[in-house]
């Protein structure tokens, strides 16, 4: 059975830091673009940071570039989340995703696999 698990969420205060992983089991995504995207209330999934399948290239979104940096381990089947400088504007539900076949790496529906998704609340 292939799991992907969040962690690293939580509570924290404009301007701080919050480093989220994303655990796969079950099998290996080293060979996948996996990626990490949110929902906040009210609003739909929205794309986050993307990396391919050897770390080689990095995608983020607008709102986030310069302060949110996505890596990966493959050693670990591990992608992280290393999120700098956040804002209230940052909170929301976070979801790691997994294979993307079609290239399309800022679209949610193009992945395969998804975790459970954890929690970011940035206070003001």
């Amino acid at each position: 059975q292939v799991q992907l698990v969040e962690s690293g969420g939580g509570l924290v205060q404009a301007g701080g830091s919050l480093r989220l992983s994303c655990a796969a089991s079950g099998r290996t995504f080293s060979g996948d673009t996996m990626g990490w995207f949110r929902q906040a209330p009210g609003k739909e999934r929205e794309f986050v940071a993307a990396i391919t399948r050897s770390g080689g290239r990095t995608y983020q979104s607008d709102s986030v570039k310069g302060r949110f940096t996505i890596s990966r381990d493959n050693a670990k089947n591990t992608v992280y989340l290393q999120m700098n400088n956040l804002r209230p504007e940052d909170t929301a539900v976070y979801y790691c995703a997994a294979q993307n076949p079609s290239g399309r790496y800022y679209q949610w529906n193009a992945y395969n696999y998804w975790g459970q998704g954890t929690q970011v609340t940035v206070s003001s």
